[in-house]
């Protein structure tokens, strides 16, 4: 594993990068409320203004962006340099799906509830190869109260939505393996990580525990590699955990300097090693020589 090369700083939690097939990377900045472009040389573009607490995000099958947007969080400046988040905004907007056209920037909230429920904080999203997506709901946490987690799969045209899983606890990552035949989901706060075989499209199998986390490692999103090895953000401990498919811990790799919110990884494809870390609370993305080749996902741009 080579150093991880910070590529720009100044970011403000970044979170859902997205490797471009022109060698930028985008990503959404949670508190700053956008979809940001990050050239190679470290330069920064909005793409959109998206609001609330933009998370999760993915190519869909039409070239645009589908963002989970966790409607906000109330935000803490530590004396360490380290931002996180906290409790439901006083401005909270309401969870919502939200697509995003890469040349003009124009935004439609695609999913804001499913069979009349409001959706309350989606986090992570992927895309099958059957062109539906996948995407958590963590929930929101109160002063006294959060919301119970779920999973669920919808269709990019804004026909179709269905809760699939339900409960989960601070569902956060999701990520398909290679071949699409299982779907895997991150739970935060247990730290642990879940496996499903996939039946069909937006179908599952019963639950399989793959993995859980020793002490106290909650866990952020996910990206599989070209191995069919789960990669998955790991807060608190502040480095990216890979898990093989029979639930093996192989290693943990850190970030340079400390950032207990290490929030999500991505790869460039499977022709090449490069991966993207996003290091949240400091602002930072970094770019690294992976050990393995990444995965092909099922649509980019």
């Amino acid at each position: 594993m080579s150093t991880m090369q910070t590529v720009t700083t100044g970011l403000e939690f970044p979170e859902g990068p997205i490797a471009l097939t022109n060698g930028d990377v985008l990503v959404v900045e949670i508190r700053r409320g956008t979809l940001t472009r990050v050239a190679s040389d470290g330069r920064t573009s909005v793409v959109a203004q998206l609001g609330g607490g933009p998370n999760g995000a993915a190519i869909g099958p039409d070239g645009a962006v589908y963002v989970c947007n966790n409607g906000g969080f109330a935000w803490h400046d530590r004396p360490d340099g380290v931002t996180a988040p906290g409790h439901q905004a006083g401005d909270y907007i309401g969870g919502c799906i939200q697509r995003v056209e890469l040349d003009t920037g124009h935004v439609t909230d695609l999913y804001t509830a499913c069979d009349g429920r409001p959706l309350r904080g989606p986090n992570d999203i992927v895309f099958d190869a059957d062109g539906g997506f996948w995407f958590t709901d963590l929930g929101k946490k109160r002063e006294r109260d959060q919301d119970t987690g779920a999973l669920y799969h919808a269709r990019p045209d804004g026909s179709s939505i269905t809760e699939v899983v339900h409960p989960l606890v601070e569902p956060n990552g999701v990520g398909l393996a290679p071949d699409g035949s299982r779907l895997y989901v991150a739970e935060t706060g247990p730290g642990r990580l879940w496996a499903w075989d996939v039946t069909g499209p937006g179908q599952l199998g019963p639950r399989q525990l793959l993995h859980g986390f020793d002490g106290f490692q909650p866990l952020d999103s996910l990206a599989v590699d070209g191995e069919g090895n789960v990669c998955v953000a790991t807060l608190m401990t502040g480095a990216v955990s890979v898990v093989a498919p029979d639930g093996t811990l192989l290693r943990q790799v850190p970030v340079p300097e400390h950032d207990p919110y290490v929030t999500n990884i991505c790869f460039a494809g499977s022709g090449s090693r490069t991966a993207w870390v996003t290091s949240s609370g400091r602002g930072v993305l970094y770019a690294t020589e992976w050990d393995t080749a990444g995965l092909d996902l099922a649509f980019t741009a």
